[in-house]
C-alpha cells in the first residue's frame, strides 16, 4: 500500500443514489439528508446503484439495510429482490446493484441504508421512503477506484423525489411524545429515524409508563414542569411553572443543591409564571432541576445534546522509507474534537509516546507524526472520535538509493591528478570519502565536491602515499562505493657507488660472503632479474642467490669462488618502464704458492734458492716472497726473512756444512700469504760435491699366474716416505723400494705381505645452511624442502627422527643422495611443527644436525571482550588472549568499533600488545559496539571477537550534587483522600464515579456492584490516573443502580469507600 497525495474527489469512490425515472434533489440542510421519496402501495418499486470499478483491484460489496439494523440480504424472497449485473462490453467497469420491492405494503415505509465497501473503506447513504402511490426507481452511481490504493468512498449526490418537491418549513420545537401518543404503532419506526431517535425501545417504554402515570392535582403549583427537556450544546433553555400564589417564592435547586442567580442562570417572574433560562449549555448543565414552593416540588430532567464527532476526511494509507518522517492526517466535523489515536490496538499518548510520535491540531485538522519511521513502526493505526473511526496501514522499508555511476579503478603516475567520480540518484543524499577506512579530509591538493547526482574526490600532484582503497559511502544508506587508486611509477634501480669503482666493480675476497642490497623504486612493485652473462640467477636456495621484497633486491654469494667472478647485470620492469644496470664481481684471493723451488748453488755454509713466480696471482700484485727453512727429518722450520723479498732468487746464510736441509717459499700478495710451495731437494752445504741418495719405490699387483712390477714414483724421492695415489680399491698389492745414489740402484727391500688396497675413511661432517641454523616458520599450506649437504667417505648413513623419535609420518618426505639430504612437506600442518634431527654415520663415527620448524597461521578471536567503563566521550575495553595462537606469540590487538545506527566499522587502535585499551573521541549521544582482531607474524584473526555489551555516550551537562538526605519512608497503608459521592443519573447518559487514593507500595484497586466484583464487563471502564480512581458507566439503565464500592489492598493493609448510584428513567435523544 502506498501513500497517495491525490484529491479526494478525484480518487474516492462516490455513491450517488438518484431515481430512475424521476429527478431528485437535496433539502436544503446542513446534514443534506434526503427528501422523502414515496412507493404507491400494491406496487413494485426498484433501487439501482452503480458502481465505477475500473480502478479497483476487487469486486466491491454492496449492503441493503431497514432501520439500523435489519440486513434485508437475510430477507431475501418473493417480497425483496436483488439483482447484481456486471457490463463487460463497455470500457469502463461498471457494476449495477438493484434491489426490488415486490407489491409494496404499509410496513415498507421507513428508513433504508446502502452501504458499499471496497476492502477497508467504506461509506452509507440514508433514506426515508413512504407508502403513497407510484413507481420509483432509484439508481446510484459509483465511481472511483477502490482497490488498494483507493480512496474513501463519499456520495456525492443523494435521492431525489420527482413528483413534487418537499416545502422548506421552519423548523420547530417539537415534543416527540406528544407525536408517539396521537401516532400510530406501524409510524414508530419512521418517527424516530425522522427525529433521530436511536433508542426507539427505550423510548416506547418510557411512553408506557407516561401513559400510566396520572398526575397528581397540586395546590401550589397550576402547571409543573415537563419530565424532561433537551437542548442542543451551546444553546439556552427555558424552564417555566405557573404558580398558584403569584406572590409567592420560588427555589430553583441542580442536583439537589440551590441554584444562584448568575450570568448563567436567570431567574424570571411574570405575575403566576416562573421561569429558569439556563443560558450557553454544556456538558455539566446534563443534571435533575427541581422548583421548590413551599413544601411542593416539580422535578424534571434536563438532556444536552452534544452531536457526535465525525470524521469527514479518512486516515490514508502510508508506504515510506526508513528514517522518513510520516504523517497521518485526520479531519473531524467540529474544532477543538478530542481524536484518540491507537496503533495495533494500543493508545499513543504523549505519556507512551514519546518523541517518537508528536501530535498536532489544526483546527478540524488533527495530524499524527512519526519522527524517522522505523521498522517497528509498521502496523495499523486508529483515529478514532465519539461519532467514528478510520484506520490506516503504514508499511516502512529500508532506504535504497540508485547507484547510476559507480566508482572506478584509477591507475596514474607522479605529479598527475587522479579523479574518482560517482552518481547516484538522490540529489540530496550526502556521504563521506574514506580510504582505508579513514575519511578522506579535503586540503589544497584533495578537493570534494558534490554537485546534484555526482560526487567527486580530486587528488592533485598524486604521490605514492595516495595509493590504497577508497570508498564513497552515502549518509542513511546501507551502501558502499569502492576502488582502487594504483600509482604508476617509473621503476629505477639506486645503486650505491660508495666502495666500487666507476665501472661499479666489486671486489670480493674468496671465500667471504657478497651480500649486495639494491634499493629498488617503482609502483606497482616491479619485477626484478638478475643475470650473469645470460644465465638467470635463481631466487631462493643456492650458495649463488637473490633475495628480495618490495623495494629492496639482494645478490648473495656464500662463500666467493674464483668461478663467480664476472659481470652480472640487475633489470627492473614494471607497466611503466623499464630500469637496468651492470656491474663487475671481481674475486680476489692469497696467490698460489711459488713453483719449482730449486737449489742452483751450496757455499761453505750458504745455499743459493731459486723458484719461479706463482701461475696465480691471486687477482692482486704479487708484493714479494718469504723464504722458510729446516733441516731434514726435523718438523721445525725457521724463518728466514720477516719482510718480503721482491726477487726469485734468495741466498740463505749461517747454515751448518754437511747438514741436509730443504727449502720452501710463500708468495704474498694485498690479500694474504699463500701456502708454502713444494718443498725443494734436500741439499747441503759443503765445499765439495758429495754422492746423492734417492729412493725408487715399484708396486706390483698379486695375479694368480704371473707378477708384473709397476714404477709408482718417475723421479726418486728423497724422503723415507711415499704416497702412492690412483689404487684400485679391493686388490691386494705388494710394495717394493730400491734405493738410489750416483753409483746405480741397490736391490730392491719388499713387503713381506700384500696390502689391500681400501678407500680413505672420511669423518662425516653436517654443513647446516645459515638460515637453517635458526628457527625455521611456515605457514599452514606452504611447501617445506630443506637441503642439509654433508660429507664423509664411505658413503655415510643417513637416518632422520623427529623430537627423539625415528620418523615415521607419512606426510613428511626425505631423500638423500652422496652428498645430501632433503626433508620435504607438501602441505605443511601444525602437527608437523617439532624438532627435526639428521644423523649421518660413517662406520663408528656420527655427525648430527637440528632443525626446529614451526608451522603457525592465524590466530582465533579474542574472548570475553567486554566495555569495562565508560566516562566522558571515552570507553574502556577489556578482553582475553584468544584460546588460539596460531601456534606463535601474539603480537598485538585491532580494535574496531561501530556506531549502532549506521552499524559501519571503523578502525580506532592497531597493534596494540595489551588486552585492553581506551578508545577516545566517542560521539555524546550515540551508542557504539566494539570488536577486536587478534594479531600474529600471520595477520589479523579471521573472526573478530565481538564486545559483549555496547558503550552508551551520554550527554553530559552541568552536574549540582545534592547535599546527602536520609531517604523517607514512604510507605503506608492505602487511605482514600476523596471518598465517592451518591450520584443520581438518567438512563441512558454515560456517567462516572470518582475517588482518590494513596498508598505506597500501589495498592490493587477492585470495583463492586451491590458487593459483586465487577469483572470484564465491556460496560464498565475502569481507570487510575496518578491515585484518582473512575468507574464509567456507559449508558447506565435502572437495572445498573444500587451500590457501588471500592477497595484499595497493599501489603500494609487496605480501606474502602462506597457510594449510592440512582438511575431515573428518561428519553435518549440522538446526538
Amino acid at each position: 500500500t502506498r501513500q497517495r497525495n491525490k484529491r479526494t474527489d478525484e480518487r474516492a469512490p462516490r455513491v450517488a443514489p438518484r431515481p430512475r425515472l424521476q429527478t431528485a434533489e437535496r433539502v436544503p440542510a446542513e446534514d443534506q439528508q434526503l427528501s422523502q421519496p414515496s412507493a404507491t402501495k400494491g406496487k413494485d418499486i426498484t433501487f439501482v446503484a452503480k458502481v465505477d470499478s475500473s480502478n479497483m483491484a476487487k469486486k466491491p460489496t454492496m449492503k441493503w439495510v431497514k432501520g439500523k439494523w435489519l440486513d434485508l440480504g437475510s430477507k431475501a424472497g418473493k417480497h425483496v429482490q436483488f439483482k447484481e449485473v456486471y457490463d463487460r462490453n463497455t470500457k469502463v467497469r461498471i457494476y449495477t446493484y438493484e434491489m426490488s420491492i415486490i407489491k409494496v405494503v404499509d410496513g415498507d415505509a421507513g428508513g433504508y441504508r446502502c452501504e458499499v465497501t471496497a476492502k477497508d473503506k467504506s461509506d452509507s447513504c440514508t433514506f426515508e421512503v413512504s407508502v403513497e402511490g407510484g413507481l420509483d426507481v432509484y439508481s446510484l452511481h459509483f465511481s472511483g477506484d477502490a482497490g488498494e490504493d483507493a480512496g474513501e468512498l463519499d456520495f456525492s449526490a443523494l435521492l431525489k423525489k420527482r413528483e413534487k418537491k418537499q416545502k422548506v418549513v421552519e423548523e420547530v420545537e417539537v415534543d416527540v411524545f406528544v407525536i408517539l401518543k396521537d401516532a400510530k404503532p406501524c409510524d414508530y419506526e419512521r418517527i424516530a429515524f425522522e427525529y433521530g431517535i436511536t433508542d426507539l425501545r427505550g423510548l416506547l417504554k418510557r411512553l408506557k409508563k407516561m401513559k400510566k402515570v396520572e398526575p397528581k392535582k397540586s395546590d401550589a403549583f397550576l402547571r409543573k414542569l415537563d419530565a424532561a427537556y433537551s437542548v442542543d450544546k451551546g444553546k439556552k433553555i427555558h424552564l417555566s411553572v405557573e404558580v398558584a400564589d403569584p406572590n409567592i417564592p420560588v427555589r430553583w435547586l441542580k442536583n439537589g443543591q440551590e441554584i444562584k442567580p448568575s450570568a448563567k442562570y436567570v431567574f424570571e417572574s411574570v405575575g403566576n409564571k416562573r421561569t429558569l433560562t439556563i443560558n450557553k449549555c454544556n456538558q455539566s448543565d446534563d443534571a435533575a432541576y427541581e422548583c421548590v414552593v413551599g413544601e411542593e416540588k416539580s422535578f424534571t430532567e434536563v438532556f444536552v445534546k452534544e452531536p457526535p464527532v465525525t470524521i469527514t476526511k479518512p486516515l490514508d494509507d502510508a508506504h515510506t522509507v526508513a528514517g522518513q518522517k510520516v504523517e497521518f492526517e485526520v479531519e473531524v466535523s467540529e474544532e477543538g474534537a478530542n481524536v484518540k489515536w491507537m496503533k495495533d490496538g494500543v493508545e499513543l499518548n504523549k505519556e507512551t509516546a514519546g518523541s517518537r510520535y508528536r501530535f498536532k491540531k489544526d483546527g478540524k485538522r488533527h495530524i499524527l507524526i512519526v519522527n524517522e519511521a522505523t521498522k517497528d513502526d509498521i502496523g495499523t493505526y486508529h483515529a478514532l472520535t465519539n461519532g467514528g473511526e478510520s484506520k490506516a496501514e503504514l508499511e516502512v522499508e529500508d532506504k535504497e538509493l540508485e547507484v547510476l555511476q559507480s566508482i572506478a579503478d584509477l591507475t596514474v603516475k607522479a605529479a598527475e591528478q587522479a579523479v574518482f567520480k560517482c552518481e547516484v540518484s538522490d540529489e540530496n543524499a550526502t556521504g563521506k570519502w574514506l580510504k582505508d577506512g579513514v575519511e578522506v579530509q579535503p586540503s589544497d591538493r584533495v578537493k570534494i565536491t558534490h554537485f546534484g547526482r555526482t560526487h567527486k574526490l580530486m587528488i592533485d600532484d598524486v604521490a605514492p602515499s595516495d595509493a590504497g582503497d577508497y570508498s564513497f559511502v552515502p549518509d542513511g544508506y546501507a551502501l558502499s562505493l569502492s576502488a582502487k587508486l594504483n600509482f604508476l611509477d617509473p621503476p629505477k634501480i639506486h645503486l650505491d657507488a660508495s666502495g666500487r669503482g666507476s665501472d661499479n666493480t666489486i671486489t670480493v675476497v674468496a671465500g667471504n660472503k657478497l651480500s649486495l642490497d639494491v634499493e629498488i623504486t617503482g609502483e606497482p612493485a616491479p619485477t626484478v632479474c638478475w643475470r650473469k652473462g645470460n644465465q638467470v640467477v635463481s631466487e631462493g636456495e643456492g650458495r649463488v642467490r637473490v633475495e628480495s621484497n618490495k623495494s629492496l633486491s639482494s645478490f648473495i654469494i656464500e662463500g666467493a669462488e674464483r668461478g663467480d667472478e664476472g659481470l652480472y647485470s640487475i633489470s627492473v620492469t614494471n607497466p611503466a618502464g623499464e630500469d637496468t644496470a651492470e656491474l663487475t664481481v671481481k674475486i680476489v684471493d692469497v696467490p698460489n704458492p711459488p713453483e719449482n723451488v730449486r737449489c742452483t748453488s751450496v757455499g761453505e755454509y750458504s745455499g743459493t734458492i731459486t723458484w719461479d713466480p706463482p701461475a696465480f696471482d691471486g687477482g692482486v700484485p704479487i708484493k714479494g716472497y718469504l723464504m722458510e727453512r729446516r733441516k731434514v727429518g726435523s718438523p721445525r722450520w725457521t724463518k728466514l726473512n720477516f719482510d718480503v723479498h721482491e726477487s726469485t732468487t734468495y741466498e740463505a746464510k749461517r747454515m751448518i756444512e754437511g747438514v741436509l736441509y730443504e727449502m720452501r717459499v710463500f708468495t704474498v700478495n694485498g690479500v694474504g700469504v699463500s701456502q708454502p710451495s713444494a718443498t725443494s731437494q734436500p741439499f747441503m752445504p759443503i765445499g765439495a760435491w758429495p754422492f746423492v741418495i734417492s729412493t725408487m719405490v715399484n708396486q706390483r699387483r698379486l695375479f694368480t699366474q704371473r707378477d708384473q712390477w709397476a714404477q709408482a714414483n718417475e723421479e726418486p724421492v728423497g724422503k723415507n716416505q711415499y704416497r702412492v695415489k690412483g689404487l684400485p680399491l679391493g686388490e691386494r698389492m705388494l710394495f717394493r723400494v730400491t734405493a738410489v745414489n750416483i753409483a746405480g740402484r741397490s736391490p730392491p727391500a719388499t713387503l713381506s705381505q700384500a696390502v689391500t688396497i681400501r678407500e680413505v675413511v672420511e669423518n662425516p661432517k653436517i654443513r647446516v645452511p645459515r638460515h637453517l641454523r635458526s628457527k625455521l616458520i611456515a605457514r599452514v599450506g606452504e611447501k617445506v624442502n630443506l637441503v642439509l649437504p654433508f660429507q664423509g667417505k664411505p658413503r655415510p648413513v643417513a637416518t632422520w627422527s623427529k623430537d627423539g623419535v625415528l620418523l615415521e609420518d607419512k606426510t613428511v618426505g626425505t631423500r638423500t643422495s652422496d652428498v645430501d639430504a632433503i626433508l620435504f612437506i607438501r602441505s605443511a600442518e601444525r602437527t608437523h611443527s617439532g624438532k627435526y634431527t639428521l644423523s649421518v654415520r660413517v662406520e663408528d663415527t656420527l655427525d648430527s644436525a637440528d632443525l626446529h620448524i614451526q608451522v603457525v597461521e592465524k590466530p582465533g578471536p579474542p574472548v570475553a571482550v567486554r566495555v569495562a567503563d565508560v566516562w566522558g566521550t571515552n570507553a574502556a575495553l577489556e578482553w582475553k588472549p584468544p584460546k588460539d595462537d596460531g601456534n606463535c606469540e601474539i603480537i598485538g590487538y585491532t580494535v574496531q568499533k561501530a556506531d549502532m545506527k549506521t552499524k559501519d566499522w571503523f578502525t580506532v587502535v592497531e597493534h596494540n600488545r595489551r588486552p585492553g585499551c581506551t578508545v577516545s573521541d566517542l560521539v555524546m549521544g550515540n551508542e557504539y559496539l566494539f570488536r577486536v582482531f587478534s594479531e600474529n607474524i600471520c595477520g589479523l584473526s579471521v573472526v573478530p571477537g565481538i564486545s559483549e555489551n555496547t558503550a552508551v555516550v551520554t550527554k553530559t551537562g552541568l552536574s549540582h550534587h545534592r547535599p546527602p538526605f536520609k531517604e523517607m519512608d514512604v510507605n503506608c497503608p492505602p487511605k482514600f483522600t476523596a471518598p465517592l459521592m451518591d450520584r443520581s443519573v438518567v438512563a441512558g447518559y454515560s456517567t462516572a464515579i470518582s475517588c482518590a487514593v494513596r498508598g505506597c507500595p500501589k495498592p490493587k484497586i477492585t470495583w463492586m456492584k451491590n458487593n459483586m466484583i465487577i469483572g470484564e464487563d465491556p460496560k464498565f471502564m475502569m481507570q487510575n490516573n496518578q491515585g484518582v480512581l473512575t468507574l464509567s458507566i456507559r449508558k447506565p439503565g435502572a437495572f445498573d443502580g444500587g451500590k457501588y464500592s471500592c477497595r484499595a489492598v497493599n501489603d500494609l493493609g487496605e480501606d474502602a469507600v462506597e457510594c449510592k448510584l440512582e438511575v431515573h428513567g428518561t428519553l435518549n435523544f440522538l446526538t
